[in-house]
């Protein structure tokens, strides 16, 4: 329950920058791409995430700074759970938002969907 709880606070505090994305990010439901925020995951929270279509995007901004072995780290044990991660610059998403949608939106249409997490699973089962 802890997770749950730093989820919902850090969604209570997210940066000038990730709170614009994640207007943006709303509207792409219309289109059938839905993201979650601050996501609990693999002991990591990410910023915002397909699963639809195994998609993470993260804001970098100064708390980025000097932490790029972390987030390699970070960005390998996702893709190694099957997810691919977009950064974004937090200075890019402030002022070049409509370009940041149309690259988000082209890797969504190119990601190939993944098995929804809920519903029944496929009928033609794996084996003899």
């Amino acid at each position: 329950m802890a997770k749950i709880a730093k989820a919902r606070a850090m969604r209570k505090a997210m940066s000038p920058p990730e709170a614009r994305l994640w207007l943006a990010l709303r509207d792409l439901r219309k289109q059938g791409f839905h993201f979650r925020r601050q996501h609990p995951l693999l002991g990591y929270y990410l910023d915002f995430v397909c699963l639809g279509r195994g998609l993470v995007v993260e804001v970098d901004g100064g708390s980025h700074e000097g932490r790029g072995d972390w987030d390699r780290r970070r960005d390998a044990a996702l893709a190694q759970f099957g997810l691919k991660t977009l950064r974004i610059e937090a200075s890019d998403v402030r002022d070049r938002l409509p370009d940041v949608v149309d690259f988000i939106l082209r890797e969504l249409t190119a990601a190939a969907p993944t098995r929804p997490l809920r519903g029944h699973p496929p009928r033609d089962g794996e084996g003899d």
